[in-house]
């Protein structure tokens, strides 16, 4: 069940009301937006709309080559968030990546909560040719990562 408040859903309203948004705000990226081992209700929501948005994995596939196998066999999704610390390996995160890439998934490079403003990120999102960088809203060490990748832009 997914609860909003009083409200509560079951999977296919959720997927209905999730389609709904998309639909109505134009969405093109949503996060997480079934339970972190339902493959199947991804699978039917990218079926719904991942035509035209991006259907992203992270509790999902949580950077893990293994679980982003099964969602490849599942077609859950289209697009995985990438977390290097998450994971634990650079070797790893790129095995994510390399993986995600080949089996046509956009790979989202992200950090996670409680970031510094080490700006390796920003760099690793670039070395990986990744479409995507995650950094949240603008400020503190949000603010560094996008600074970096302003300074890499100048200097290529």
């Amino acid at each position: 069940m997914y609860r909003y408040g009083d409200e509560t859903r079951d999977r296919d309203e959720q997927i209905d009301y999730m389609a709904e948004l998309v639909d109505e705000y134009d969405l093109v990226y949503v996060e997480d937006p079934l339970d972190e081992d339902d493959y199947e209700g991804f699978a039917e929501l990218t079926d719904r709309v991942g035509d035209r948005t991006l259907i992203c994995g992270d509790d999902l596939f949580v950077t893990n080559v293994e679980r982003l196998s099964h969602g490849i066999d599942a077609g859950a999704g289209n697009s995985i968030l990438i977390k290097p610390n998450q994971i634990g390996t650079l070797s790893d995160t790129v095995d994510a990546v390399e993986q995600a890439v080949r089996n046509g998934y956009e790979p989202v490079i992200s950090h996670r909560s409680g970031e510094t403003e080490d700006t390796t990120i920003a760099h690793l999102a670039v070395a990986m040719d990744a479409p995507y960088i995650k950094t949240g809203a603008v400020g503190g060490e949000r603010t560094a990562k996008l600074n970096e990748l302003i300074r890499i832009e100048q200097n290529a």
